[in-house]
């Protein structure tokens, strides 16, 4: 037992049993959540959520408009609730199909917004584990969650959970409507559970080389994550983490846009510079350039996340590796593990306690305040 063991990194090595029961579980749900009228009907789909959720959409974005030939957009909750065009919503019977994603289903603000698709004639699918919430009673729909109790950490397996459900609602909705046959949404389903073989035998490793990591960076006073495309998601989730876990100052950015922006910043050495690539991801070029100006011409202290350590062995920089995929969409489930992983590290390293406990300055926020006792507003 490493002497920083921490509720995130014991989080992290939950996920495979939970890969195996959350799949036996929802699976079957995102069979008959809808209908095979109400799939042919799908005109458009928005996604939306907060927070981890709101990453998770952002993580399967991509993947619903391949697998289901829709158009697919990610929108914030507020954003949904109080800017969306009205003739957006509504403009068709049922349409567009909005899903909302929330464990607690206590956000104001996505309970909000549903509430308003909902009364422009949309239809809506709430992705929560609390159907008796705001956000439970405000859908069309509810695909009932059943994540197991664990202790308590910044959104490890909440997180995983509403990717995997994501994913299995976008191979079901793609396969009724025939885009593949039904021996290739097989295939596609499988590949997502191995990913809990593939993640339980790289874990060990993984772990120890995150935590010598962690030990090297633990002092940096910022973190940059980059990616693109469905990476994208993984690098918003380890900012975020950076945050809740460690309190320290940190952003997330698009790999084109770093070279535009970020590469800006002063005291590049105290700087951790995490970018997640996949061997399948179509940036896959401008990305390494963009690591190529980090590490070895500005000498960035960086790190990449990837599950074809070869393609990026002529950088030099450290690379974590991730399982790996036939299906490139199947990683999202597991490429934001390192960045779980090395902010618990931290935190642990440096005696912060996660969200700052909720006192002094945070005390609003206890209990979740902050976000669910918000005032609703409707038109």
């Amino acid at each position: 037992m490493t002497q920083f063991d921490n509720a995130m990194r014991r989080q992290v090595f939950s996920l495979p049993e939970l890969i195996r029961s959350q799949y036996q579980d929802l699976e079957p749900k995102t069979r008959s959540i809808l209908s095979f009228e109400e799939i042919f009907n799908i005109q458009r789909i928005v996604l939306t959520g907060c927070g981890d959720s709101h990453c998770a959409a952002m993580a399967v974005k991509h993947t619903f408009e391949q697998l289901t030939g829709l158009q697919i957009e990610v929108v914030p909750a507020l954003e949904l609730s109080r800017f969306y065009p009205d003739k957006k919503l509504g403009f068709a019977p049922k349409n567009p199909l909005v899903i909302a994603v929330s464990n607690s289903g206590g956000v104001v603000r996505v309970g909000e917004a549903i509430q308003r698709a909902v009364k422009a004639g949309a239809f809506a699918l709430g992705v929560t584990g609390n159907r008796d919430s705001l956000l439970g009673q405000s859908v069309s729909r509810v695909l009932d969650l059943q994540v197991p109790k664990f202790e308590s950490a910044p959104g490890v397996r909440s997180y995983l959970v509403s990717v995997l459900t994501l994913l299995l609602l976008a191979i079901r909705i793609g396969e009724v409507r025939g885009r593949y046959t039904m021996d290739q949404a097989s295939a596609y389903r499988k590949d997502i559970l191995l990913q809990a073989d593939k993640l339980e035998a790289l874990l060990p490793s993984l772990d120890a080389q995150t935590e010598r990591l962690a030990a090297r960076w633990k002092d940096f006073e910022a973190f940059d994550f980059a990616g693109a495309g469905n990476d994208y998601a993984a690098a918003w989730y380890g900012h975020a983490k950076t945050f809740e876990a460690c309190g320290k100052y940190a952003m997330c950015i698009n790999a084109e846009e770093w070279l535009h922006l970020n590469f800006f910043m002063r005291n590049v050495a105290r700087i951790g510079t995490i970018v997640v690539c996949s061997g399948q991801n179509r940036g896959i070029v401008r990305v390494k350039e963009m690591l190529k100006h980090a590490f070895q011409d500005m000498g960035r202290p960086t790190a990449i996340i990837t599950d074809s350590p070869a393609s990026f062995s002529e950088i030099g920089a450290e690379v974590l590796q991730v399982p790996k995929s036939e299906f490139d969409h199947s990683g999202s489930l597991t490429n934001y593990v390192p960045c779980a992983l090395l902010m618990g590290y931290i935190s642990a390293m440096i005696g912060e306690t996660y969200s700052r406990g909720c006192k002094d300055h945070w005390a609003f926020a206890a209990h979740g305040n902050g976000i669910n006792r918000s005032q609703l507003v409707l038109d």
